[in-house]
């Protein structure tokens, strides 16, 4: 499976959640497959222009809540908004898209996705899991359902899972002990292989306008 295939599988439980807390309770797969097209290009959107702020911003890829912010104010998702022009004449922000976007986020209208991305603890046991009700989102109740063992090792390593601790790879035999250090030797072999030769002054008579070329 391709890692755009596992993506797309991973993002179909989320928008069923959401289709089921906004009170939906059956779709077509060729409707589920829109959506959940719509909502990898929407993510993809927000993502990209969000680093394009940072990187405007301060010139890293490290994001901040102002870079998240203004990517929300330029795919319409903060409104009303005045542009940044009024917001200098007027000499104040304008937080209005910001507040109606935390209340439309944080209302009793989305109290029930929030309950599944585990944002609220949940007043009822999940069914078919035999633990007590708290906060947890679905995923990892879903895991531990179909982990009988009770380990988290199963998924880890994975894009499910914590990632793994990278170890150093030892070779036995020679001058270099560690992988890591026999590919830095080998990156700088090929720095110094592709490096062009630097070229030395000519020694060749010149003209009198300096021009070691002979006129046409």
């Amino acid at each position: 499976m391709s890692s755009n295939a596992i993506y797309t599988s991973l993002l179909r439980p989320p928008v069923l959640h959401i289709l089921r807390a906004a009170g939906f309770h059956a779709t077509k797969p060729a409707v589920l497959d829109t959506l959940v097209d719509l909502t990898a290009r929407y993510l993809s959107l927000l993502a990209s222009i969000s680093a394009a702020h940072a990187q405007e911003n301060h010139n890293d890829l490290t994001l901040s809540v102002s870079d998240v912010r203004m990517a929300l104010q330029d795919v319409g998702a903060l409104w009303p908004q005045k542009t940044a022009m009024e917001e200098d004449l007027m000499g104040e922000e304008d937080v209005r898209g910001v507040d109606n976007f935390v209340n439309w986020m944080v209302g009793e209208e989305h109290r029930e996705i929030r309950r599944v991305a585990g944002l609220i603890e949940n007043e009822v046991p999940l069914p078919g899991i035999d633990e007590p009700a708290g906060r947890e989102d679905f995923l990892i109740a879903l895991k531990r359902k179909h982990n009988k063992t009770g380990e988290s090792s199963r998924f880890q390593g994975t894009i499910m899972g914590a990632t793994t601790e990278e170890k150093p790879i030892r070779i036995e035999g020679g001058p270099i002990e560690l992988l890591q250090d026999w590919g830095k030797r080998l990156r700088k072999t090929s720095m110094k292989e592709n490096t062009p030769p630097s070229r030395e002054p000519s020694s060749a008579p010149t003209s009198s306008t300096g021009s070691p070329l002979t006129p046409i």
